[in-house]
């Protein structure tokens, strides 16, 4: 091959420093971003938390609610005042191959057009480096002054499973080893209170295998210990099943005396218990009358009654003791009805604005600007005037971030005006392109603004992707919401017959009478995210 040089002319795209953090940014949640603002304020030190209240009218929270306009930056920022605009024509030529990273090229000014963060070697103060945020409080930690106590400890100081058993049996006179062997069962419990494991293989695990003397002797032991620990409260714990579980309940509902429910009934659930469980959840109560009675119309009448006492107990005992993570949401956006109801629509209108608690209030430190200014060409320079370039550019990709939250959140509120009056039947149809296309943004800058942001309004909090769904044809040629659709199937099993429920088919039908076309298997699809039992098991018993 003969070797020669040609030139080629190609376009491309890359992402500096500025537009990398920006993306970040943007798709993190509220927590996240606190943890990220810790970080900085810990690593860059022309960076601070500003506690003053700063004059509204200056850096107030209207102001950064407001768009970023171009003559409040300076002249080294005067690229970054056009991130919200589209992709350049240049990326746009080569869009077949580009990836979401590149996309986001309308949410931060072009990359060829940025400096980096060394900066272009001023020290002086921008005009909106002093404070931004408003009336933002600073984050706090709650020091648990007083009696008012942080909400995420109260809730972590629910007692637990294990400790409840262990104050029951500190109650019951045991020797040692059988207070130890007792101990040792209730710390091998799982969260719903069975014990996985059998004996032997506890014993096994204490003992090894090979002292098979010490293993019968641990087993003895163990099997003593969980008669007792089946004695202790919530009934139905130490048991190694549900068959043995139910067992349990329905053992102790048969020896109270004041129990109001008829013998017949408890030995006949006590027979269901040893039948094949599929049998129960499958509701055959034919094949389980021939099994568990004497047959007959009472025969299957007492076996309805007895599937109905089982469904009543608690297949999980250790339920309640659970130490379920409990996550409190803080919205991002704050939606309130504005003024009466318009007379011909009967819509309300809304004030879309930023939550102020979780804005964090950021300045670059004046000290520290004011003493890199007065040591110019000094040791080190260079490296300081890129932090304090650094911490600049953080406050105004915060601020960016809180805009187009804000700017997204005021488009969905305009769309679905009807959700907020009248319920979720109300819901249109929406999709990522639509805000998109009226913001002149990307889908994935869209998609990144919705994820793990929420929004409080007169009905509820709901995360941003809420209010974005699917559309159904109908009879009159629009479309209907999913979500309104899921709500009407809702609405429809809370009425229907419990005697005779609506299948899926019928379900189907009621929709295509409300001028909404839906196949039976969407209908199914939709019952299942509902979290909706199937027609045959939702019929009573």
């Amino acid at each position: 091959m003969k070797p020669g040089l040609s030139l080629r002319v190609s376009q491309h795209l890359a992402l500096t420093p500025q537009l990398q953090q920006s993306i970040r940014l943007l798709q993190l949640s509220t927590l996240e971003l606190g943890q990220e603002v810790e970080q900085m304020l810990d690593e860059n030190p022309f960076l601070e938390r500003n506690t003053d209240e700063a004059p509204r009218e200056e850096f107030g929270l209207e102001h950064a609610n407001a768009p970023a306009q171009a003559d409040e930056y300076s002249a080294d920022d005067a690229a970054y005042s056009g991130a919200t605009s589209a992709v350049s024509t240049g990326a746009e030529s080569t869009s077949d191959t580009k990836t979401d990273a590149a996309a986001d090229t309308d949410y931060a000014s072009s990359a060829t057009d940025e400096p980096d963060w060394s900066g272009d070697g001023t020290v002086d103060m921008s005009p909106n480096d002093s404070e931004w945020g408003g009336d933002a409080p600073p984050r706090t930690r709650n020091d648990m002054e007083g009696d008012e106590a942080d909400a995420t400890e109260l809730a972590r100081s629910q007692e637990s499973l294990t400790a409840f058993l262990h104050r029951q049996a500190l109650a019951l006179r045991l020797s040692e080893v059988d207070r130890a062997a007792l101990r040792f069962l209730i710390e091998s419990l799982n969260d719903d209170g069975y014990l996985e494991e059998s004996l032997q293989e506890l014993a096994i695990s204490l003992a090894g295998p090979e002292d098979a003397e010490q293993v019968d002797e641990l087993v003895h032991r163990f099997t003593v210990a969980q008669r007792l620990l089946q004695t202790l409260e919530p009934v139905g714990v130490g048991a190694r099943g549900l068959a043995e579980c139910l067992t349990l309940q329905l053992s102790a509902l048969a020896a109270d005396p004041d129990s109001a429910v008829p013998p017949a009934v408890v030995q006949t659930a006590l027979r269901i218990c040893q039948q094949p469980l599929e049998m129960l959840a499958r509701r055959d109560v034919r094949r389980l009358t021939q099994a568990c009675t004497e047959g007959g119309t009472a025969g299957e009448e007492r076996t309805r009654a007895a599937m109905a006492l089982i469904a009543r107990l608690e297949p999980r005992p250790g339920r309640r003791f659970a130490d379920v993570e409990r996550n409190i949401i803080i919205p991002d956006v704050i939606v309130r009805k504005a003024g009466r109801a318009n007379g011909s629509s009967g819509q309300h209108n809304f004030i879309v604005s930023l939550n102020p608690d979780v804005m964090p209030r950021l300045r670059v430190h004046d000290i520290y600007a004011g003493a890199l200014r007065g040591h110019k060409g000094g040791e080190g320079h260079q490296g300081m005037q890129q932090r304090l370039q650094e911490a600049r550019w953080f406050i105004k990709n915060i601020q960016q971030r809180f805009d187009t939250i804000l700017r997204v959140s005021r488009a969905i509120v305009e769309r679905q005006k009807s959700f907020f009056t009248h319920g979720e039947l109300a819901m249109r149809p929406l999709v990522l392109r639509d805000i998109a296309d009226e913001l002149g943004l990307h889908e994935s800058t869209i998609s990144r603004v919705t994820t793990a942001k929420y929004m409080a309004t007169p009905i509820g909090t709901y995360e941003l992707k809420y209010f974005f769904g699917s559309g159904l044809g109908t009879e009159t040629g629009g479309n209907a919401s999913s979500t309104a659709v899921r709500a009407l199937i809702k609405q429809f099993v809370a009425a229907e017959s419990p005697a005779k429920p609506l299948s899926d088919s019928q379900l189907a039908e009621m929709l295509k009478e409300q001028g909404i076309e839906c196949a039976r298997r969407t209908v199914a699809k939709y019952r299942e995210a509902l979290k909706i039992a199937p027609a045959n098991l939702r019929k009573a018993l």
